[in-house]
């Protein structure tokens, strides 16, 4: 389970062998090069922390590595569900859809993959805890199913 950023590393970890079912919450989908763009000269650079909801500092080097994985580029090799929020600030939702069809298209999306869309949800999706932690518990079920 990761959400945002951490789910970048959910799908790198993949990658490099790890086999367990994903849900990536708000992930961080297709978004390096965007963030690339944004973000203003001078280092470090302030970002919104969303637990404290001050801007905290975070050197250039951290995006210029996320914009160099490449991890969301194929789809992940185990079951995988998404859960996104239809007006996430950070993650442009168009971004995340688009990179599922990807996927979807490329025939190689494991079966019981799922893009869950939540209406209006947005980057933190705090009011939609039991839409995630159903994901999370059917994830586990139809793992646990599938070893059985």
């Amino acid at each position: 389970v990761g959400s945002s950023l951490g789910a970048l590393l959910a799908l790198e970890v993949g990658r490099r062998g790890a086999v367990a079912p994903q849900v990536l919450i708000a992930p961080a989908l297709g978004v390096a090069d965007r963030w690339m763009g944004l973000i203003p000269d001078g280092d470090p650079i302030l970002v919104p922390h969303y637990r404290s909801g001050v801007r905290e500092p975070i050197h250039r080097r951290f995006f210029e590595e996320i914009a160099a994985i490449r991890s969301d580029e194929e789809p992940p090799p185990v079951p995988v569900t998404i859960i996104m929020g239809t007006d996430d600030e950070s993650v442009p939702f168009d971004r995340v859809a688009g990179r599922w069809r990807a996927w979807a298209e490329s025939g190689r999306l494991v079966e019981g993959s799922r893009l869950i869309t939540v209406k209006g949800g947005d980057h933190s999706l705090l009011d939609h805890v039991g839409t995630i932690a159903d994901a999370i518990r059917t994830a586990v079920r139809e793992s646990l199913a599938a070893n059985v």
